[in-house]
Parts: C-alpha cells; structure tokens; sequence
C-alpha cells in the first residue's frame, strides 16, 4: 500500500500534562505536659493532604498527628503526647507538556513515601521533644492535549500476520518441564 493512502487525524484527549517528584525531611518540636526521662516510641497517624496546581508546581498541603510516648518523673510514670503538624511541599513539575490545551482538569498527588519518623530524641535543653520525619510524594497535572494518528484513507483492512502471537512449545522446551511443577510433592 502507498504512503499516499494514509492521512494523520488530531484526537482531542486526556493526558498527564505534568509530571514532578518531592522529597521532604523536616524536624518538628513536641511539647509534652512534663520534662521527659526516654522516649518509648514515637509514630505518625491522620494523614491527609490535597494537591493544588501552582503554576509550574503542585502544592502538597496537608497535616498529620504525632504522638509520642515518653517516661518522665525518673522513667516512674509514662504519657502520650499528640501534636497536630501542618505542612505544604511544592513538587516542581519536572516533565511538562508545553502543547496541552487550555485549563488542566485535575491534579493528583500520591505519597509514595508516607510521612514516618526517623528519630526521636530529647531536646539539648530537656523539656521538649525533637522528632524527625520524612515523606515523599509524587505529583501529577492532567489535561487535554492533542495526539496524531495515522488513518487509512481506502478503509481497506490490513492483515496483521506476527508469528511472536503463537504459543508454541519446541522439543528442546518439552524436555525441560517438570511433570511434577504443578502437581508437588505427592509423597508428603
């Protein structure tokens, strides 16, 4: 068939416009109710965030709780303490279509990295307590764009002949098969 008898159409579709990856550590002061003795244990819960489109960028805004479980009064007595912390990060879309359409119509972002806790310890001066966590995130804008297809102009339907489809097995690969793979060990 000649190249002639083919044409390009424009589709209008939906596609990741932007793409773009942020990883973030951040040390957060707690204030428990007494001067802490030790540190028990340390953990992170109620995540949540939402993603906003900003410019060039995809901002991350969200909280989390930390809770802490500290001895104090000479590891005598023990608490937990809960800490709300809100944060924003800004994923800098690195893979950006400049050909997208118009406004996007909707920007996702997946945490790839929960927000956990690296380290808890007792701060230099020994009333508050000093947790580091990290989190990491991926973000993604998504809007129309335009993709360009080859068509075939005479609507003539071309055989699609590929051997690689076929499931054949040679006699070297027979050989080579354990009747027992499937079946397991009978004698147990």
């Amino acid at each position: 068939m000649a190249n002639n008898d083919f044409s390009y159409r424009e589709i209008i579709t939906k596609a990741v416009c932007g793409k773009g990856r942020k990883f973030s550590q951040a040390t957060h002061t707690v204030t428990p109710a007494h001067k802490p003795s030790s540190i028990l244990g340390c953990w992170i819960i109620n995540h949540n965030y939402k993603a906003v489109e900003n410019g060039n960028a995809v901002d991350v805004e969200g909280s989390y709780d930390i809770n802490v479980w500290y001895s104090y009064n000479n590891n005598t007595k023990t608490e937990v303490v809960t800490e709300t912390i809100k944060y924003k990060d800004s994923c800098n879309l690195s893979k950006r279509d400049e050909n997208s359409l118009g406004a996007h119509t909707q920007v996702n972002a997946r945490a790839i990295q929960e927000p956990n806790t690296l380290e808890a310890t007792i701060s230099p001066n020994g009333n508050k307590i000093l947790v580091q966590v990290e989190r990491e995130f991926i973000a993604e804008v998504i809007g129309e764009t335009k993709v360009w297809v080859h068509v075939n102009q005479d609507g003539v339907e071309e055989e699609f002949e590929d051997d690689s489809w076929e499931d054949e097995v040679d006699g070297e690969e027979f050989e080579d098969l354990d009747p027992n793979f499937l079946l397991g060990d009978l004698e147990e």
